[in-house]
């Protein structure tokens, strides 16, 4: 995909998040690889549903701007998920209601925020790992993404947000889409008896997606 398709997607991903609540005002940012040492990512301070093409900002994989805006300060985050994992091509982060709200909660399990209870948080993410706080901007959050890269496709920034990668740009907000899900029915079934997925089936499912 073309430099321009890349920075349109953007755009176009950005506002459907802002129109659906996923954020607000400034909060947010997205990024994916344009090719083996450029990145695209949302400048700073910018509204996900307000995004301009011409104003993305591009970075070399060491952080330098080539062109556009002053990228988000939580870019540097991004670049150690790229320069760790080569098979991580887009990243998107969002302050979405309920993953927010899930990363507030105390007690959480940090090796999978969510114990399975859908087919499709398994087959989108397959767990998400939860980071401890930092406060925003904070190189150990790049720090421990960055340690972490490896290891799995979605992070739950405690007290913060998620952390999401993909294959590409829509794929990562396919998979951004569905932990939202996943955390807005986890609520909603607060104080019922929950049928979670067996460790069979997770790992049936886990098999037919190799």
């Amino acid at each position: 995909m073309r430099d321009l398709e890349q920075k349109e997607l953007m755009v176009k991903l950005g506002r459907s998040f802002y129109e659906r609540g996923y954020t607000v005002g400034g909060a947010g940012n997205l990024s994916v690889r344009l090719d083996d040492n450029r990145v695209l990512v949302t400048p700073t301070g910018s509204s996900l549903g307000r995004l301009q093409a011409e104003r993305l900002s591009v970075l070399d994989l060491n952080g330098n701007l080539l062109e556009g805006d002053k990228p988000s300060k939580e870019s540097v985050f991004h670049l150690a998920m790229y320069k760790k994992n080569p098979a991580c091509k887009a990243i998107v982060h969002l302050h979405s209601t309920y993953l927010t709200a899930l990363s507030c909660l105390d007690g959480l399990n940090p090796n999978n925020a969510v114990r399975a209870f859908t087919p499709y948080y398994v087959m989108r993410v397959g767990k998400m790992q939860v980071i401890p706080y930092y406060r925003p901007g904070s190189p150990k959050i790049a720090e421990e993404l960055g340690n972490r890269a490896l290891t799995g496709k979605a992070f739950l920034l405690a007290n913060h947000g998620v952390v999401v990668t993909g294959t590409d740009l829509s794929d990562a907000a396919d998979n951004a889409e569905e932990l939202e899900e996943t955390a807005k029915l986890f609520f909603i079934l607060q104080g019922q008896k929950i049928r979670y997925l067996t460790d069979e089936e997770v790992k049936d499912l886990e098999n037919r997606g190799k």
